[in-house]
């Protein structure tokens, strides 16, 4: 039975706050480019960083003696020790009021906005709620909700349960996370959460068949599927939930459609038509 953390407890971090600031550097987001395979001579110093690659700056960098296990977690850091060995990125919204310049300086200020504690199929689940509010010079650019889930380790004989994707997607995209594309975009984020390199940890210790590709990144690539097919349309909201986990070797297809007029819906299929990742866009 996992020790977890009362809620009560876990409450008292709720509206603790932190901010960072950073150059928007040119390199991060031509290596993001190059992970994704698509073209970087919009990148240029003073122009616009594409939706949603924020994700590259203000990124959390604590000592490598501080990690927990898992090489993510950090026990007494900024959010509360759940308890939970399982940590997953579960749904989170954009609201862009505008573009990040590239080359200027920026602001980020995070705060845990709510705690919650849950049960599930699987046991206790713990949600955190953190808004991330992002300025440059002086001006709100980008508001950001993230939904953090801390869960108990897999069961012996639990199946998860897997939704059906849509099949009539306008635009789509194939891709195949191997561990090269895992890695990439683990170094960029700054990310050493063990689930998405340690392939005996993902087995032995969280009970996953391989290794877990980010959730984070597919939201990207959502986005990204969004500037290919739109171009010259700029995303206002965009919102993603997470459906099922991915997993390295296994190709998945990005894909979306026109829901309405100035709207989108888009999401990841799994090899097997699963459900992965769902989200729905509003263009400017």
């Amino acid at each position: 039975m996992v020790d977890v953390t009362s809620i009560e407890a876990l409450r008292q971090s709720v509206g603790k706050c932190q901010e960072a600031c950073d150059p928007i550097a040119l390199a991060p987001a031509r290596h993001l480019a190059a992970t994704f395979d698509r073209g970087d001579a919009d990148l240029v110093e003073g122009g616009a960083l594409p939706p949603g690659w924020h994700w590259l700056y203000f990124l959390d960098a604590p000592a490598t003696a501080l990690l927990g296990p898992d090489g993510r977690t950090v026990p007494q850091g900024f959010l509360p020790d759940t308890g939970l060995p399982r940590r997953m990125w579960a749904s989170g919204s954009f609201v862009f009021h505008g573009a990040l310049r590239l080359g200027g300086q920026a602001r980020s200020t995070m705060t845990i906005a709510d705690i919650t504690q849950k049960q599930g199929r699987s046991g206790a689940l713990v949600f955190i709620t953190t808004q991330h509010l992002v300025h440059q010079d002086d001006r709100l650019v980008v508001e950001e909700q993230r939904n953090l889930v801390f869960r108990e380790a897999e069961q012996p004989g639990e199946t998860p349960r897997h939704d059906e994707a849509p099949r009539d997607g306008t635009w789509q995209r194939t891709v195949m996370p191997d561990p090269v594309l895992l890695f990439r975009f683990s170094a960029l984020t700054f990310n050493a959460h063990r689930i998405h390199y340690d392939s005996t940890y993902c087995r032995e210790v969280e009970g996953y068949p391989g290794l877990v590709v980010h959730g984070p990144m597919l939201a990207l690539l959502m986005l990204d599927l969004l500037g290919r097919e739109c171009p010259g349309r700029a995303v206002r909201r965009f919102d993603y939930r997470a459906a099922s986990p991915l997993f390295a070797g296994e190709p998945f297809t990005v894909a979306g459609r026109e829901s309405a007029e100035g709207a989108a819906e888009l999401w990841v299929a799994g090899s097997r038509g699963q459900l992965a990742t769902a989200a729905t866009a509003t263009f400017a």
